[in-house]
């Protein structure tokens, strides 16, 4: 939902920082790294207790994450070798960081709250799943009501209020369940029409093509009379 709405804004505002990390000398990958080091910091410091710490933290692991693209482009060097490892990382992160939820629930509170996160953290990479597979059928399956920009929002909050958390991970758990849910619906529809609109899309190169052959044929045919005369 972010992403989608506020990405041009957010971008505008990290392009200037963007140029000043590539003077750095720093490439993107290295941003990347950087912010996984840091969720494991996060995610240690939540397991044992210390949700502030891990709060603070979190937010540290993020910013790497939201300027590692701004220097990709700063310094021309984005690539699909990096948005690949970004995107793993990030699945990294994630699991690290709702991993230390569930490590804090099973040694401070009932440890059958453990499989909270752990249910959000396989959901939300049924999310990624869904979207990474639209894409490679041609289809699109961005939105929805928990991406992964709001569900470190919603970790956020769940640290801040630790009397909380247990009801807003519970909260979250029930949202990332939805945003799957919308994205199967949102790629089964388009699934339902894409045999037709590929077809559409042939019969239309199809003419292209025949139109180019005429043309071809005709100026060869123009070209021969004009050698003959």
């Amino acid at each position: 939902m972010f992403d989608g709405r506020f990405r041009v804004q957010v971008e505008k505002v990290v392009r200037p920082v963007g140029e000043t990390l590539r003077k750095t000398g720093l490439s993107p990958d290295h941003l990347t790294l950087l912010g996984m080091v840091v969720a494991v910091a996060a995610a240690v410091s939540i397991g044992a207790g210390a949700l502030q710490l891990g709060l603070f933290l979190v937010i540290c692991s993020a910013l790497p994450d939201l300027l590692d693209g701004a220097l990709a482009k700063a310094s021309n060097s984005a690539s699909q070798r990096g948005a690949f490892f970004d995107s793993v990382v990030d699945r990294v992160t994630d699991a690290l960081l709702f991993g230390g939820v569930a490590w804090f629930f099973a040694t401070t509170k009932d440890p059958r709250l453990s499989l909270i996160p752990f249910s959000i953290m396989g959901v939300s990479m049924l999310i990624s799943y869904e979207r990474a597979k639209a894409e490679s059928l041609g289809l699109n399956a961005k939105g929805g009501l928990m991406e992964r920009a709001e569900r470190i929002i919603v970790l956020c909050v769940g640290l801040l209020f630790e009397s909380l958390i247990v009801w807003i991970m519970a909260a979250m758990l029930v949202l990332v369940t939805m945003t799957a849910l919308q994205r199967f619906i949102k790629v089964w529809r388009q699934a339902a029409v894409a045999p037709i609109v590929a077809e559409r899309i042939e019969v239309r190169r199809s003419r292209r093509a025949s139109r180019r052959a005429r043309r071809d044929d005709y100026r060869a045919k123009f070209a021969r009379r004009k050698r003959l005369s």
